[in-house]
């Protein structure tokens, strides 16, 4: 008999819908991993049983009073929230115990999962102020890779992907704003959605300058991914700055869809660092490139369709975000040298010199997806190798060199959050080692659901659910 965090979060759905299973069964069954394995994995800043097991009581309710909404595949489902996004009660610490605040609201994509019945069992772990592309807070967890604990779980989504890599849950909201969502399921063997500029409120706060940053879903099956994908996207609140055009149909009934014979340009050159991808990569790259064409696509080599030049505009306005944060002068002491780095940076640019950044970057970006508008997809790397041991990266004697060597690692995410383009990481490919080995499928502006149904594709021919970390 297969255990609760054996089945897919879409099974355990079916289950309480059934009544084979009570979603306080399912919640008590994660708290207990959770409180068991978490002090190894790093996964959650801190659990929430209380409200959890209040959540998924009033699920458990609503089904027996014939209540359950039709329409939501999840309801009852555990779901986890990054530790930058607000739920209302509870400590939200934004990667540093300083930083802490506790408000009586929700994000807007917190209240989107409530309001379809997910139970939020805790925040999960992530880097100051989701910075950097490694999760190793002071003070806070760190998130550990649950495939070899001695690796980094990456970022800054990182306790997410180890939540549910680990089994701690089913799927896991993230955020991303350079990679932050596709680098921690590339290395934690998930599948992780970047979805479209606008697709997924971002309030009540903003991400940042340039609208580089959105919420999306982290989770072990394509399908999963896009109901929780399903789930974020319902919900947009007043004053939201862009809003994407509505898909056609669900994007879980997307994953359940042939997506037809597809035009993909691929290319493995590096974009925001000049490091090669590695062996296990490239060979990542070539069985898939293998597979689809296996399945009947046409797979064109491309160049990279960013020029170089773009990244120094990327880092105004990741540095230009960082430094836009008021933060009180006790709190500037406690930050870690890359956040303070990255903000004495930012606060050197003159108003000027940011605005011609983001006209410059809007411009590029245009053209960057006009270099690919003939393909239905691009296959790329979601970075130049595998998971990299924990503390190797993080470099507090030389915050621009802690920044130089997290550009060479994640070298292909930041392109599709400058663009507003969807990406995805799937899970196709493990390294000699048995470490995971994730490609990047990006896709046309607002088409999230070609891309997801490709990845159902490619799931269903070569299915990687059943591999596991020891820890499962």
């Amino acid at each position: 008999m297969p255990e609760i965090h054996d089945l897919t979060a879409l099974e355990q759905g079916r289950a309480i819908a059934r009544g084979e299973l009570s979603s306080v069964e399912i919640t008590r069954h994660y708290l207990s991993r959770s409180e068991r394995l978490d002090e190894e994995v790093g996964a959650f800043v801190r659990l929430l049983p209380e409200l959890a097991l209040a959540g998924a009581a009033a699920a458990d309710s609503a089904i027996s009073a014939g209540q359950r909404p039709p329409d939501q595949p999840l309801f009852g489902v555990v779901c986890p929230v990054k530790d930058l996004d607000l739920v209302a009660g509870v400590p939200t610490s934004f990667g540093n115990p300083a930083l802490e605040v506790t408000l009586d609201v929700d994000s807007n994509v917190v209240a989107a999962l409530r309001g379809a019945g997910l139970v939020i069992t805790g925040k999960t772990s992530t880097p100051e102020i989701g910075l950097p592309c490694y999760t190793e807070p002071d003070r806070l967890p760190t998130a550990r890779n649950p495939w070899d604990l001695g690796r980094s779980a990456a970022g800054s989504s990182g306790g997410a992907a180890a939540a549910v890599a680990a089994g701690l849950a089913p799927l896991a909201q993230g955020s991303d704003g350079g990679g932050s969502i596709r680098l921690p399921a590339a290395v934690c063997g998930l599948v992780g959605i970047k979805p479209s500029r606008g697709r997924v409120s971002s309030g009540p706060f903003s991400y940042g300058v340039g609208d580089l940053a959105t919420s999306g879903p982290l989770a072990r099956t394509v399908a999963d991914a896009a109901a929780l994908l399903d789930v974020m996207s319902s919900h947009s609140g007043p004053g939201d700055p862009l809003h994407a055009p509505p898909s056609a149909g669900s994007f879980l009934a997307a994953a359940t869809r042939a997506p037809g014979r597809l035009r993909i340009g691929c290319y493995t050159s590096p974009v925001v660092g000049h490091t090669e991808p590695s062996a296990d990569v490239r060979s990542a790259i070539d069985s898939t490139v293998e597979l689809l064409t296996e399945l009947g696509h046409e797979v064109v080599a491309i160049d990279p369709p960013f020029d170089r030049s773009a990244v120094g505009l990327f880092e105004v306005l990741w540095s230009a975000s960082a430094a836009g944060l008021d933060l009180p002068p006790h709190v500037e002491s406690t930050l870690t040298p890359l956040t303070a780095h990255l903000r004495e940076r930012g606060r050197s640019y003159h108003a000027g010199e940011l605005a011609a950044a983001l006209a410059q970057i809007r411009v590029m970006a245009r053209s960057a997806i006009l270099a690919t508008a003939e393909f239905d997809a691009v296959l790329s790397p979601t970075a130049t190798d595998v998971a990299f041991p924990v503390g190797s990266m993080r470099n507090d004697a030389d915050p621009a060199a802690d920044f130089e060597a997290q550009k060479q690692w994640a070298s292909y995410t930041a392109i599709c959050n400058v663009t507003g383009q969807p990406a995805i990481n799937v899970p196709l490919n493990w390294s000699r080692e048995g470490l995971p080995v994730g490609v990047q499928l990006a896709g046309r502006p607002y088409d999230e659901s070609l891309i997801i149904s490709l990845s159902a594709q490619l799931e269903e021919a070569r299915p990687w659910l059943k591999r596991h970390p020891s820890l499962w």
